[in-house]
């Protein structure tokens, strides 16, 4: 009988410090058990905005493509170069360099001057250019260049990595807002994904920082100009895909309007009869304006995925009866 009880008085002293003592033990999932895959130690940080370095050497300007930058701080840039390059020597003398952004337009000569050397070729006369303030070569046709000060040099193996404060920034007008600070809408300056030499676009509104429940407003629209489009599409779908091409069509009208200055208007209606006969109402601000919204990555994935949807499509230009009355998206 006591050995009994003693065990049970055991066995209860055990449970309790069991349950008062015990680690809790948690799991640690490990990275195998994932569907990430260890791709190894690869810097994979990219696309980076593509650039074009501006310094002069040797008394001439000199250009040179460079995708490496980044920010440090709120009041930095780096830009790193590799110590081959013959732009270096002429940054470390002066320690002045500009940085312009590289826009669609003038992608083929920036990519130029990313191919030869200026020890070689005199590249000064690639761009056309204008002394900023701060005594550095400024592109005309880059939509917004910063000049910079050399304030320090950190090297690393191969490559000068120039940390930089900025006395001067210029915009073109056309990717200002109503504010007067940048409107990345309307800048949508060139990527550069360095893995694959790849170019890429950007400039799509998905969400605002710390609002992400809310829905991003619309860009500031660009004004109606002589050559502006007013368009009626009426398009019929077949039934089947009506829903289907719905999603399509309702994500490129919003992304549209929201990133694209110079969308001014589209407007769907689908008969009552009939929902499968779509008539759109689209105003563009120019012709420029249109091929730009036709190129762009949103309506080509629309186009594509709607193809086989469509069963027959009409585009009819008019000719408003009162240019002064407009119809305003409101998108909240």
């Amino acid at each position: 009988m006591n050995m009994t009880r003693n065990l049970i008085a055991a066995m209860l002293i055990f449970g309790l410090t069991s349950c008062g003592t015990a680690e809790v033990k948690t799991h640690k999932t490990d990275i195998m058990e994932t569907e990430k895959q260890n791709i190894g130690s690869v810097i994979a940080l990219y696309p980076k905005p593509m650039t074009v370095i501006g310094a002069e050497v040797d008394g001439k300007v000199n250009w040179l493509v460079v995708g490496h930058t980044g920010i440090i701080g709120h009041d930095r840039v780096l830009v790193s170069m590799s110590k081959s390059h013959y732009t270096n020597q002429g940054i470390r003398k002066s320690k002045k360099l500009s940085v312009n952004l590289v826009s669609r337009e003038m992608l083929p000569k920036a990519d130029y001057v990313g191919s030869v050397s200026g020890a070689s070729v005199d590249k000064s006369g690639v761009f056309e250019y204008h002394w900023g303030e701060n005594g550095t070569p400024v592109i005309d046709a880059s939509p917004l260049t910063m000049e910079c000060d050399v304030v320090d040099v950190y090297e690393t193996e191969g490559f000068d990595n120039f940390i930089c404060s900025i006395a001067n920034t210029y915009a073109a007008p056309d990717v200002l807002g109503k504010d007067g600070k940048l409107d990345y809408t309307r800048l949508k300056p060139v990527l550069f994904e360095f893995p694959t030499y790849s170019y890429l676009a950007t400039g799509e509104i998905i969400g605002k920082c710390l609002n992400l429940d809310k829905q991003p407003g619309m860009c500031a629209k660009q004004q109606m100009t002589s050559g502006g489009i007013v368009r009626l599409s009426k398009v019929e779908v077949w039934p089947q895909y009506l829903d289907e091409y719905m999603q399509y069509a309702t994500e490129v009208g919003e992304i549209s309007l929201r990133t694209e200055p110079g969308v001014l208007t589209m407007y769907a209606v689908g008969e009552k009869d009939n929902p499968c006969k779509i008539t759109i109402l689209e105003t563009y601000a120019s012709q420029e304006a249109y091929d730009r919204h036709i190129a762009s990555a949103h309506f080509q994935k629309y186009k594509q995925g709607t193809l086989h949807m469509v069963k027959s499509l009409e585009l009819t230009d008019q000719t408003p009866l009162n240019p002064a009355n407009r119809l305003n998206n409101f998108m909240e």
